[in-house]
Parts: structure tokens; C-alpha cells; sequence
């Protein structure tokens, strides 16, 4: 996405939506604070989206005129804009339709064979989307535009992805530019676990937390990175591809080509194949759940030592980067505690003392709608610039 550089006016407006987007509610007299603009900008600014229906205003309680505080309190109007998201898994096409708010209207899923059928599954998304727009009666001209994530690498610039054993129906595809084509709506692509920490951080478990790891446990292994408040994404993009750390040396070939990679030891596949081979019948990621939580003991052993796998390498993770918190997504989450627990205990194992001491371990709070909703929030975080622009139209 090619961004248009803005014009003194327009600066203007993206400091104060910026502003309104930070606060849930704040006065003119804040955002002057805030945004270095004069009195006279701000207010002019304020008229300007008044008018055009971006914001609204509210007279404060009686006990918020008493003691002194701003007489008139201003807030986005939700409604004004939407952002669409598509979250595409291995096995499932999901859509949301948010407000301003991140607030979906319209939510989605379909079960879907997605790795090998990229036409399909497009068209699929595509659908979907139109079909969101038409039952909430919401025209495009009022959406943003549509983030997209997938369950591989996602190469910048250029939304490549790194399909190779990972998607591999899908060599070549460019997701975004595909989209892009099919609805007219300008496009976003990041991969799931990236945006599954755009969520918990902005809506969920990790909400205002600068230094964190968003650990998505799926057919994939994934990590979403925040540190100083900034998305780690790499040179190329990959960053946070920590189902491929080597976890055994001569353990299973991995689908990326190297041997032993962390998810073909403690991946769900890997565990409910284990399970599989063991006892000679098939079992699934919901049987697994299930029969971790009636407590079957080759259940949990399998799950612990998974978990054991998984906590070393966010040791060494926890080492390198100190963060506050790690928020736990994904097929595996619902685990619970035998999860959550096993992984803290080995990362204060094998971590710093002081930083293993420092870090905890949660479930995410947005279950399976953590990515679609950071998919749309991929979006939204340039909302600010996008709405600068659009009023100067």
C-alpha cells in the first residue's frame, strides 16, 4: 500500500483523530496538551469532524462540572467508518466487519481445505466479505479497508509469502493483491500470529502491555513480538518463526526442509499423532482438550512434555527480549492452566533468573477471534492518516 503524503491541514486533523483514538473520551483543551497544536487548530479541527459526523459530543455529569473539569468531553462515533479483517488458517476462512472501536458487527467462519486450494479459498473470502457489507447495509465507500493475515511467513515488502511446505497450494500467491482485485478495497497482510498480538495487545490479555509475546499453538507455531511498544517484524518480515527453532536434533523432518524444528515435536499435530501412534486409534486437538480436562494421565504427560518443549525456547526468548508478559493463542489455549503452568515453570528453569521472574503466562482473553480481529485491527491502527485524508477529499 503506497501512502500519500499529507498536507499541513491534513497533519492537523491526524493529530487530533489520533488524539481521539488514543482516549476513549478527552476535551479539546487535552488534545491541545497532546497534540502541540494551537487552541485555535484544535478547534477548528474539532469543528471540521463534528461536521462530517467523525466525532461526537457529550455534556459531562454534574459531579465532573463541579469539580472543574471540561464542559464538553468528545468521543469517535464508532459507526462513522469500519474496517474489514480476514483471517485464513489451514483449515478455516473467518471475516469480520468492526466499527471504529474494533467492535465487530459482523463475524464469520467457515470451515474450509485451505492449503491446497488458493482460487477457492479467496473467492471464498471475497464472498464473505461482500456478504458482511450487504446484510449490515454498510456501503465500501464507508470501509477503510480490509486486513488480511495467513497462517504463513509473510514476506515485506510485497506480502510474499513463504508458502514452501507451509501452504503449498499457495507458491506465488500474493493474498493482498488478490483481494485487492476481487473486493476494490485496499489491502493489509500480516501473518496470524503477528496479528493475534495486534489483538490481545490492543483488545485483550496483553491491552497496554509494551513489552510482550503472542505465542499462537496451531497447526503452526508462531510468535507475535512487541517490544517498546513496537511491533518486531524483521528485515524481511519473518520475525517470531519459532516453530522453527530446532528443538531435537534428530527429531522429525520439518515441512520447512530442516530437522527437529519446535512444532514437529510440540505442535497439536505432533501431540495428537503421538497419542494416535500410542494407543492405536485417531485423535484429535478436541479430544486432546477434552481428555486433558477429565484428567486421562497419557493426555496430560503428552501435553506437559509438549509444553516442556515450548518453554525452552521461550526461555531463550524471554532471556533475549525481558518482557512482561506472554499471552497464549491458538488450537492449545484451551489447555488452561496445565499449559500455562508447565511452560512457566520451565522458562524460570532455564531463563535469567530476573527476567524469568518478571515474565508471566497467560490464556488470551479473544479465544479464536484473536487474529480476524487484529487482521481488521491492522487497519484501524492507520485509521487516524486514512480519515485525515478522506475529509480533505
Amino acid at each position: 500500500m503506497i501512502e500519500t503524503p499529507l498536507n499541513l491541514r491534513e497533519v492537523g486533523r491526524l493529530r487530533v483523530l489520533q488524539a481521539l483514538f488514543d482516549a476513549d473520551s478527552t476535551s479539546r483543551s487535552e488534545i491541545v496538551q497532546v497534540s502541540g497544536l494551537s487552541r485555535a487548530t484544535v478547534s477548528s479541527v474539532v469543528a471540521d469532524l463534528l461536521a462530517a459526523g467523525l466525532v461526537e459530543e457529550s455534556e459531562p455529569d454534574a459531579q465532573a462540572r463541579s469539580t472543574g473539569r471540561p464542559a464538553q468531553s468528545l468521543t469517535l462515533c464508532a459507526s462513522a467508518a469500519y474496517a474489514l479483517g480476514a483471517d485464513i488458517g489451514h483449515q478455516h476462512v473467518r471475516v469480520a466487519l468492526c466499527d471504529l472501536s474494533g467492535t465487530p458487527v459482523w463475524n464469520d467462519g467457515v470451515a474450509k481445505d485451505v492449503d491446497h486450494a488458493p482460487g477457492e479459498t479467496l473467492d471464498l473470502a471475497a464472498e464473505m466479505i461482500h456478504r458482511a457489507l450487504r446484510e449490515r447495509g454498510i456501503d465500501r465507500s464507508r470501509v477503510l479497508g480490509l486486513g488480511i493475515d495467513i497462517a504463513a511467513p509473510v514476506r515485506d515488502p510485497g506480502g510474499v509469502l513463504e508458502a514452501h511446505g507451509i501452504m503449498p497450494g499457495w507458491i506465488g500467491v500474493q493474498p493482498g493483491a488478490e483481494l485487492e482485485r476481487r473486493t476494490g478495497l485496499t489491502t493489509w497482510l500480516a501473518n496470524d500470529a503477528d496479528a493475534g498480538a495486534l489483538a490481545e495487545r490492543k483488545y485483550g490479555a496483553g491491552r497496554n502491555v509494551d513489552d510482550m509475546i503472542y505465542v499462537r499453538l496451531s497447526a503452526g507455531i508462531g510468535a507475535g513480538i512487541i517490544a517498546g511498544g513496537r511491533h518486531l517484524h524483521g528485515t524481511g518480515g519473518l520475525a517470531g518463526e519459532i516453530g522453527h527453532i530446532r528443538s531435537l536434533s534428530d527429531g522429525r523432518v520439518c515441512r520447512c526442509g530442516n530437522r527437529g524444528c519446535l512444532e514437529t515435536v510440540a505442535g497439536p499435530d505432533a501431540i495428537t499423532r503421538l497419542l494416535t501412534d500410542s494407543w492405536g486409534h485417531p485423535v484429535t486437538v478436541p479430544d486432546l482438550l477434552s481428555l486433558v480436562q477429565e484428567g486421562d494421565r497419557g493426555a496430560i504427560r503428552a501435553l506437559e512434555d509438549a509444553a516442556e518443549e515450548i518453554g525452552r525456547v521461550l526461555a531463550n526468548l524471554v532471556t533475549l527480549l525481558n518482557p512482561e508478559l506472554i499471552v497464549v493463542g491458538g488450537d492449545l489455549a484451551p489447555a488452561g492452566e496445565i499449559l500455562f503452568e508447565a511452560i512457566g515453570r520451565v522458562i524460570r528453569r532455564y531463563a535469567l533468573a530476573p527476567s524469568a521472574e518478571s515474565v508471566r503466562v497467560v490464556q488470551g482473553s479473544l479465544g479464536d477471534q484473536a487474529e480476524v480481529l487484529g487482521a481488521a485491527g491492522l487497519v484501524l491502527a492507520d485509521a487516524p492518516r486514512l480519515l485525515a485524508t478522506t475529509l480533505a477529499r
